[in-house]
């Protein structure tokens, strides 16, 4: 089961330019998608007029070498390891979403693309997929800030888990799919087509879902390190309490020489009040 082709048992019923063709269409659907989403918000437009406007209050200007040093930065801990999650528990489920749904992605392709596909490639798609719904179902039942930290029910659902459902849907249906056509099961076919309906709620739902930020996220966080970098700081106070021109402007003299980690305790544990 972990070393075959769940695709190419799809012959029997399916010629293989179907699947092919539905995942060239997908792939079309996310990039029309994406585009939508940019012109329909605005967020290109956001984000280049921002860039222009910071411009005129750099203080410390970058060469060629510093902003390929902070693109590197940028990759490596913004995007490859998620660096932007404080909370190490999201962290980790991010991460085990985010490469699993690369791998489970890349190894659909290859194994849709090359029916005869054997051996690691189909593990690895198994890998692939068990990350995605370890990382996912953490994520939606205990991780959550509604559910751990508000008490909220984790069946409560909102037009912006479009995205996470769908994944999860999509990549749950497609391993029982394949599961079941391994053992020789009937209503696998019912399966399957459950499965490329889930798939392309997930891939076709891009305006209306959280899937584009994936493609945002990156630029968003490679702005915000230049913009430290250069001291335009995102048009935010840059100064803190250490500052003695900020300890005295203190409205509030006790507060004018407490320590920097004052007031921290709150972070001592998790919020849950509820």
């Amino acid at each position: 089961m972990f070393t075959s082709n769940p695709f190419a048992a799809l012959h029997g019923f399916l010629p293989p330019l179907f699947m092919q063709v539905y995942l060239v269409l997908m792939i079309l659907a996310v990039i029309a998608g994406t585009l939508f989403d940019v012109v329909h918000k605005g967020s290109a437009r956001y984000f280049f007029d921002n860039w222009r406007k910071s411009k005129s209050k750099v203080s410390k200007p970058l060469g060629g070498g510093e902003l390929v040093s902070i693109a590197v930065q940028t990759a490596v801990v913004d995007v490859l390891a998620s660096g932007e999650f404080c909370n190490p528990r999201r962290r980790i489920a991010h991460l085990l979403g985010m490469y699993g749904f690369v791998i489970y992605v890349a190894t659909t392709a290859i194994m849709v693309f090359s029916p005869e596909t054997s051996g690691l490639v189909p593990q690895l798609w198994w890998i692939g997929g068990l990350m995605v719904c370890l990382g996912g179902y953490w994520f939606w039942f205990f991780i959550r800030v509604d559910v751990a930290a508000e008490g909220g029910s984790p069946f409560r659902i909102m037009r912006a888990d479009l995205f996470i459902l769908s994944l999860l849907a999509s990549v749950t249906l497609g391993l029982i799919w394949a599961f079941m056509q391994s053992k020789g099961a009937t209503g696998t076919r019912v399966l399957f087509g459950l499965y490329l309906l889930a798939t392309t709620v997930l891939f076709g739902g891009v305006p209306w879902s959280k899937f584009a930020h994936m493609f945002f996220k990156p630029a968003a966080a490679f702005e915000k390190r230049v913009s430290r970098a250069n001291g335009t700081a995102e048009n935010l106070p840059t100064q803190t309490r250490d500052d003695p021109e900020q300890q005295e402007r203190h409205s509030m003299e006790l507060l004018r020489d407490a320590p920097m980690d004052m007031g921290l305790g709150i972070k001592r544990e998790a919020p849950r009040h509820y």
